[in-house]
């Protein structure tokens, strides 16, 4: 039995076809456009999306046989569609946009803020999906009206997808996509009459909330590829790859290299509150069951890649910066703190900017590309320190994943930074990977968490090199990233 997993990730769509041994036996991907109307503002078309859908798939089917489809996508990103036709009013607003920046300053100065993060383990930051939605009501009120009517839903990018799949019958979320609108309250495991009412949103406009696997609906032949499969996992693309790196027991961790970087740790039944990290729920069994995870949220880390190839032109394809920046033994003193849309975790500042600081005559392309990679590994090294010494969570290693996990540099100086080894599996799409056991231990595929966790292999192991983690670059690092800060202000 294989199943069939579509991850909706911010560029584009990959489907994967695997095995009930966790192989992968067939891949399709199709990028959707990017919409940028104003300065922070960042869009998409559903329906691009659900040709891209559409397209990956059918790359992926091309003479396989598949018993299931799992779904995944990217998260907070607020999408409206007419419950009828399925075609959506207006563009979704997506995760990285940044224009309810001034609802959030509002919401704080009004002091909700504590409450909002007692409820929901989250921030007043325009990350998330109520502020999105509060942007909307205010600022579009011909496609907010279809939304008190009841003419047109509300979801992430999850209930779009699956409602497209089952035809428009199914309006539906899980608990893992959920717990990231701020609308979720984290403990009852339910959307909030109190957040609901802060934020203008109608709870009836809002999908069921489902568990994690489990089938939820039936793909709808006319609408899907001629085919009627059960829909039996979805899950956060972050929380997928969790899943997919077999991290179902408490204290394992994982970081997912993508358009930004997410580190996120298992905390099993328990809820760990952060000043400066998010609790989210991992996923939802069956019985209704949560598993939670502690997160750290990189808004830009492999965007910074695409924006040396597209905006800077100084890489030909994102693969080729690996072999650009061993081409000098560091940086040059250049640091890039590449806060393109603001900075998230650990500092939370929408204001920041990116920054390029200690740039001489001498500086080459590959200066740029080096500390481009060593920016990366320091994001990623300020959240794991905040979960360790902030949240008291032990990380005696880290696994990765996402497409810049292939950059062996990459991972070596993440290494060298965080002091631990990371380790790096066999399948790097990890995403789709977990969406996938998902729906398979949704339809008895596989039997348990564990058994799943057993399928995962290990690519790779890179070890930290000895005082590398205390060399001064991190410190330099650090003030360069207060200098990036407020500066939109």
């Amino acid at each position: 039995m294989s199943i069939l997993a579509i991850d909706c990730g911010t560029t584009g769509v990959t489907a994967l076809v695997v095995s009930e041994d966790g192989r992968v036996l067939a891949h399709g991907y199709q990028e959707f456009p990017q919409h940028f109307p104003q300065p922070g503002w960042v869009e998409h078309e559903p329906e691009e999306i659900w040709v891209a859908v559409l397209s990956s798939c059918r790359q992926a089917l091309e003479g396989q046989t598949v018993t299931a489809v799992g779904v995944t996508d990217q998260r907070e990103t607020a999408v409206l569609w007419d419950r009828t036709t399925l075609q959506p009013p207006r563009r979704a607003i997506v995760w990285q946009d940044r224009r309810t920046t001034e609802i959030c300053d509002r919401l704080k100065d009004a002091g909700h803020e504590p409450r909002v993060a007692e409820l929901t383990g989250l921030r007043l930051d325009p990350y998330f999906t109520a502020t999105k939605l509060a942007w909307l009501r205010e600022h579009d009120p011909r496609s907010w009206e279809g939304v008190t009517s009841g003419r047109t839903a509300v979801g992430t990018v999850d209930s779009y997808v699956v409602a497209r799949l089952t035809g428009g019958a199914r309006h539906v979320t899980d608990a893992s996509n959920a717990s990231r609108t701020l609308l979720y309250d984290l403990r009852k495991g339910d959307w909030s009459d109190e957040l609901c009412e802060l934020f203008g949103v109608p709870r009836t406009a809002l999908p069921r909330i489902v568990p994690s696997y489990g089938e939820v609906g039936r793909t709808d032949p006319a609408a899907f590829l001629g085919l009627d499969l059960p829909v039996a996992g979805i899950a956060g693309d972050q929380q997928a790859a969790l899943f997919g790196q077999g991290c179902c027991d408490e204290g394992r961790s994982k970081c997912t290299y993508g358009t930004g970087s997410f580190v996120l740790i298992n905390t099993g039944s328990t809820p760990v509150l952060s000043e400066r990290l998010l609790t989210t729920v991992a996923w939802m069994a069956p019985d209704g069951t949560l598993t939670y995870a502690l997160e750290g949220a990189v808004f830009v880390t492999g965007a910074a890649v695409q924006w040396l190839r597209d905006g800077l032109q100084i890489i030909g394809g994102a693969g080729e910066i690996e072999s650009l920046a061993r081409q000098v033994p560091d940086s040059g003193g250049v640091v890039f703190v590449p806060a393109l849309t603001g900075l998230g975790a650990p500092y939370w500042d929408p204001d920041a900017r990116g920054t390029l600081l200690g740039i001489t005559r001498g500086t080459t392309r590959a200066h740029l590309a080096r500390a481009t990679l060593d920016a990366i590994a320091f994001e990623v090294r300020d959240v794991v320190d905040a979960m360790t010494t902030e949240a008291g969570c032990d990380v005696p290693s880290l696994q990765v994943d996402g497409g810049a996990s292939a950059n062996n540099l990459l991972c070596q100086l993440q290494a060298d930074q965080l002091g631990v080894p990371v380790q790096r599996p066999e399948v790097l799409e990890t995403t789709a990977l977990g969406a996938a056991f998902l729906a398979g231990l949704g339809t008895g595929v596989w039997s348990s968490p564990q058994e799943v966790a057993d399928t995962w292999q290990l690519g790779r192991r890179f070890e930290p090199a000895a005082e590398v983690r205390d060399d001064g670059t991190h410190a330099r690092w650090t003030r360069a990233v207060e200098r990036s800060r407020a500066w939109a202000t």
